[in-house]
């Protein structure tokens, strides 16, 4: 199992920007590449969203609530991804999730553990 740990969360005020970020270890890393990486979250009393993905051919896609404000990237050789956060609102407020998904290998999809995002008004 590969394991993912995300790190950059905290309080910021509205319009603030936050950098998060997420590095695997564990098994699979040298598949590291061939994984579809994307962040999600979840906000109190709703249902978990997609934020953002970057898939391993290079194409990413935003949620409509953050697209323009939010940049995906991933380093394949350190196994890193980030998402940068810019012009905050408490909207944003969530706990925020890094996965790896591997579709011929399902069982290899793994998950952080999150880490809390506030922004405050």
């Amino acid at each position: 199992q590969m394991q993912l740990v995300e790190s950059g969360g905290g309080l910021v005020p509205s319009g603030g920007s936050l950098r998060l970020s997420c590095a695997a270890s564990g098994l699979y890393l040298g598949y590291y590449y061939q994984y579809d990486m994307a962040w999600y979250r979840r906000a109190p009393g709703k249902e978990r969203e997609l934020v953002a993905v970057h898939t391993t051919v290079g194409t990413t896609t935003y949620g409509d609530s953050v697209t323009g404000r939010f940049t995906i990237a991933r380093d394949n050789s350190k196994r890193t991804l980030t998402l940068e956060m810019n012009r905050l609102v408490p909207e944003d407020t969530a706990v925020y999730y890094c996965s790896a998904s591997y579709p011929s290998f399902p069982s290899r999809n793994a998950w952080g553990q999150g880490t809390q995002v506030t922004v405050s008004l």
